[in-house]
């Protein structure tokens, strides 16, 4: 997901989006734990996107002075 569609969301939504991507990281690593993850791939880019969300609402944080 790129930064610029996660700067245009409010709080609430990337709060919302952070859990869901925390959930399908959980879920890949425990299917690559397994042996049954393909997609090898998708685990650094939701760690890469995990990241993002926390930066950005980081830097929302940092403006509103909280």
């Amino acid at each position: 997901m790129k930064a610029s569609a996660l700067r245009e969301m409010t709080k609430d939504e990337l709060i919302q989006k952070l859990n869901e991507i925390r959930e399908a990281q959980f879920n890949l690593t425990f299917q690559q734990a397994t042996g049954q993850l393909d997609n090898t791939a998708q685990l650094p880019k939701n760690k890469k996107d995990i990241a993002r969300i926390l930066t950005i609402l980081a830097e929302m944080d940092s403006k509103t002075g909280a």
